[in-house]
């Protein structure tokens, strides 16, 4: 008797193609897992986001054998942190260029957004879900501006939302229509001018006496969002503290700074009916895991919900030196950026490896890109800044003829963000489980596993693996190399027989391929 239907599909790998896997359940007088869909991107780009599934038909899970060259291992009774999707910043050149979009092809700006935001469980999407957007100026700016430059105004009577240009909240409200489980990050790069000792957004440091003004400047910041209809997910304190580069907004800012600002708004939120809102803190580099948010946390434990970091120094396991210290504490990934010129295919693994499975491997919740759109100059950027150099390469190309193209840090993150997508609209989102690696090719596969549990308990839970193939260089010369991989789950195995850097699920592992897959 077939008691129900369990329709795991949603498994994802990486390698020199990035194919998601789902299965699906039927409890008999036996169990019997079965893949049932892949999507798949390949280093040839012969398959880039592209759906299918097994041309045999479902490829059954069965009493295991002999492991595979290697051998993966899923182990759903260890269960880590939410994750909460991938993204980018929404910086005032990546809104402009997308409304331009709007505004020159009306068709093709909706298809793009669609492609990057629909989170539809099977849609042909990447479904992105978690944008950060400054606060003020950047080094992606028209003009250097706060949202309140009267100098001396410490009650903040000329603060005004408005200073943000238009097509900013115009395009957010956009992605909010395509999808309303969108998490939108704000922080400043800089407080304005007259609080810092320099006078000027572009480097320097907060004049302290300034603390309980700045954190009331984020107070209104939330607040002007919500007045333009934009509900506000995190709040951070201030972008890359440790960062004081003079051509462009930043702000050198002491961690016992932050921790008095981020103990002051705390305390303004919770009085202003943002009490949900989280506190970020840090905001920056690996390198300094071990200092800079810890030493916030000593101090500020009870008004930050956690910390945020980029990839400019340092290395992904860094994130271990924090977790290993707060555990409790939530870890998101928030920035890096891809340079023009660069190899796709090699961008692609190291994002998988560091970014889309790594820096989750190590606690994070979310893994996001720099700017979400660029011309294919690297620009617009703030006059003057010496940014970027080489030019930064934005997750979308947007040309001024109307027409659009996606790089490779979009591939990275789609194939990894269908992993963890709700599988109902609102539901729960994916949650990191145990995983692990053997055989003699172990050493050639990075794989992260994911379960989504449902809105029902009476639906089935869907269970996902991302997983790359490093074994492409087995000569001098470029040579992706198959590895016939076995998976095991549950007490049951399923064998991938030749996974070429292509042919993924019915045939190799390659190269960085996220592989989905759902499980009751």
């Amino acid at each position: 008797m077939i008691s129900k239907l369990v329709d795991l599909r949603t498994m994802t790998f990486v390698q020199p193609t990035l194919p998601f896997i789902l299965l699906g359940f039927i409890h008999m007088a036996y169990c019997q897992w079965q893949i049932w869909d892949i999507w798949q991107t390949t280093w040839d780009r012969k398959m880039l986001l592209t759906y299918f599934q097994p041309d045999a038909g479902p490829i059954n899970f069965v009493t295991p054998g002999p492991i595979g060259s290697a051998d993966i291992v899923i182990n759903d009774t260890a269960v880590y942190q939410t994750i909460y999707g991938f993204g980018a910043a929404l910086t005032d050149s990546s809104a402009q260029l997308l409304y331009n979009l709007k505004i020159e092809n009306l068709g093709n700006y909706w298809s793009l957004m669609d492609y990057l935001f629909n989170a539809t469980d099977g849609a042909n999407a990447a479904g992105f879900s978690f944008i950060r957007v400054p606060l003020g100026a950047t080094d992606f700016s028209a003009r250097n501006y706060s949202y309140d430059d009267v100098s001396g105004d410490t009650p903040l009577y000329d603060f005004n939302i408005g200073e943000t240009p238009s097509y900013v909240f115009t395009v957010l409200r956009d992605i909010l229509s395509i999808n309303n489980m969108l998490r939108v990050y704000i922080l400043p790069w800089s407080p304005p001018g007259w609080m810092k000792g320099s006078g000027t957004m572009d480097g320097g440091s907060l004049n302290t006496a300034y603390i309980s003004v700045m954190a009331n400047y984020l107070l209104k910041s939330l607040q002007g969002f919500q007045n333009e209809g934009i509900p506000v997910y995190a709040i951070g304190i201030q972008n890359e503290p440790e960062n004081s580069n003079p051509t462009y907004p930043t702000c050198s800012m002491p961690v016992a700074t932050e921790a008095d600002i981020g103990i002051a708004l705390r305390t303004y939120m919770n009085g202003n009916g943002f009490g949900d809102t989280k506190i970020i803190g840090y905001e920056h580099n690996w390198a300094d895991a071990a200092n800079y948010p810890v030493q916030l946390m000593q101090q500020a434990a009870s008004s930050f919900d956690g910390v945020s970091f980029h990839c400019y120094a340092g290395t992904v396991s860094d994130q271990a030196l924090f977790t290993s210290r707060y555990p409790n504490k939530e870890v998101y990934f928030t920035e890096c950026s891809g340079t023009i010129g660069t190899d796709w295919w090699t961008d692609i693994k190291w994002y998988m490896d560091n970014l889309c499975i790594g820096s989750l491997a190590y606690g994070s919740s979310t893994g996001l890109m720099w700017n979400l759109a660029l011309d294919g100059n690297g620009n617009p950027k703030l006059p003057g800044t010496n940014s970027c150099t080489p030019p930064c390469r934005g997750v979308v190309q947007v040309n001024s003829n109307g027409t659009w193209s996606v790089n490779q840090e979009f591939y990275a993150m789609g194939q990894a963000s269908k992993a963890i997508l709700p599988r109902d609209m609102g539901g729960p989102w994916g949650q990191r489980i145990g995983i692990s690696l053997g055989g003699e090719f172990d050493w050639a596969l990075v794989a992260g596993a994911y379960v989504t549990k449902r809105s029902s308990p009476m639906d089935w839970n869907r269970y996902s693996i991302v997983v790359l193939n490093w074994d492409d260089s087995a000569s001098t010369t470029w040579n992706p190399q198959p590895v016939t991989a076995t998976i095991e789950f549950r007490g049951l195995q399923v064998r991938f027989v030749g996974f070429a850097l292509i042919d993924c699920l019915s045939r190799r592992l390659d190269d960085r391929q996220p592989i989905r897959f759902l499980l009751e």
